[in-house]
């Protein structure tokens, strides 16, 4: 089954800079480095990246959309500031936010390019 080529970007909101989302994998790893699942999108080098867990959240794709799931993560991902619990997954919108972890110090603004 071929998977759908989404082009997208994550904005870190406290500096600017921005990751382009792997194409071509159903499943892409947002988290630092491991010995388990290593991240495709790696958040270790971010200003209080301390808060996020080594295996945080995956992003989805399904039927042309990204969707994102928190794995278990100890400290949480968060949705336009709501709590998204472990097992349940949000189809991210453009402008949406992720925050990584309680009290939005690490957050990403999701843009779709296509």
């Amino acid at each position: 089954m071929e998977i759908p080529t989404i082009e997208a970007k994550l904005i870190h909101v406290q500096t600017g800079r921005e990751l382009k989302i792997p194409t071509g994998r159903p499943v892409i790893h947002i988290g630092k480095p491991n010995d388990r699942i290593p991240p495709d999108i790696d958040v270790a080098g971010f200003p209080n990246s301390e808060i996020v867990s080594r295996i945080h959240a995956d992003l989805r794709i399904e039927g042309g959309a990204h969707y994102i799931e928190d794995v278990g993560s100890a400290n949480g991902t968060y949705i336009n500031n709501t709590p998204l619990y472990p097992g349940n997954r949000h189809r991210l919108q453009s402008g949406d936010r992720i925050a990584l972890g309680k009290g939005d110090l690490v957050s990403f603004i999701y843009e779709r390019i296509s």
